[in-house]
């Protein structure tokens, strides 16, 4: 089994940030352990998550013991690591049920699974990165498993270069400028050209495949939801092993995935970028 993990990663306090008083900087520091302790599902101890936020272990201690009142963090009494606590999955799932899309997704998600017998993912785009919301697991055993959560370059995933291929050029400018383009495997997109043009083809034939630039050995086909502007708000995957995912069966699932986007678009009210449609309406004569 194979799964997506990351390093714990937070946003450090600014000794010398101005907020608008001593309440709304405790704020944010809170929220940063809590960005932090999400990042960490088996739980962090005191020094590492003082060195997140950039705090002293005293200072740190005194937020951990708020949000433990408030119920946002829990703490294993045996070896003293802290948890994200069931209040913070509360307010989390509020947002899941908020984004109608995430719902209507799901029945497509688990159609997927029993069509290709592979895991199908669920992600948005944000702050630069794929963030994966929804999941149907492969009932093999050898299968691909990515957190709920958890983030993914945008030009090294299925998803990801899915949702890039329909934003404004300058969004795609300026999220590159950000983010730059890390190379994660021998066949990561690394170039602006090279990414660009594959960004082109995931235009012309509707879905995005990423084969082995996320994580050796494993591929991925993907295709992306629109808002009724157009503009993609989330697209779903099917990714699994290379022995099972062959390059010969791309375009195989990259039709699944795609029929299941554009359903999924129908029904929360969106609408297929000119292009997009265009293409279809060629394909469908």
């Amino acid at each position: 089994m194979t799964e997506s993990k990351r390093k714990p990663v937070g946003r450090p306090a600014s000794p010398g940030s101005k907020g608008s008083g001593g309440h709304s900087q405790s704020l944010v520091r809170g929220l940063n352990i809590l960005e932090g302790l999400a990042a960490a599902p088996s739980g962090l101890g005191l020094s590492d998550i003082a060195q997140i936020v950039g705090l002293a272990p005293s200072t740190t201690h005194r937020l951990l013991q708020a949000l433990h009142k408030q119920g946002f963090i829990t703490q294993d009494a045996d070896l003293g690591l802290w948890k994200i606590g069931v209040k913070a999955f509360q307010v989390g799932n509020t947002f899941l049920e908020a984004r109608d899309y995430v719902a209507t997704a799901r029945p497509f998600l688990r159609q997927l699974t029993q069509e290709s017998g592979e895991t199908a993912n669920l992600g948005i785009r944000d702050d630069g990165m794929a963030v994966f919301l929804a999941q149907s697991e492969s009932p093999q055993m050898m299968r691909m498993i990515t957190r709920l959560g958890s983030r993914a370059p945008l030009h090294a995933s299925g998803v990801g270069k899915a949702l890039l291929a329909w934003l404004p050029e300058r969004e795609i400018e300026r999220i590159l400028q950000a983010r730059g383009l890390n190379r994660l495997t021998g066949n990561t997109l690394d170039t602006p050209s090279r990414l660009r043009e594959s960004l082109a083809e995931i235009r012309r034939r509707g879905y995005a495949c990423d084969r082995e630039e996320h994580a050796v050995g494993l591929n991925c086909v993907a295709a992306s939801v629109h808002d009724e502007q157009g503009t993609p708000v989330a697209a779903i995957s099917v990714s699994g092993p290379v022995a099972r995912i062959p390059e010969s069966r791309l375009a195989e699932l990259g039709g699944l995935v795609s029929r299941a986007a554009r359903e999924i678009t129908r029904q929360i009210g969106g609408r297929l970028p000119v292009a997009h449609a265009e293409r279809l309406d060629h394909a469908e004569t």
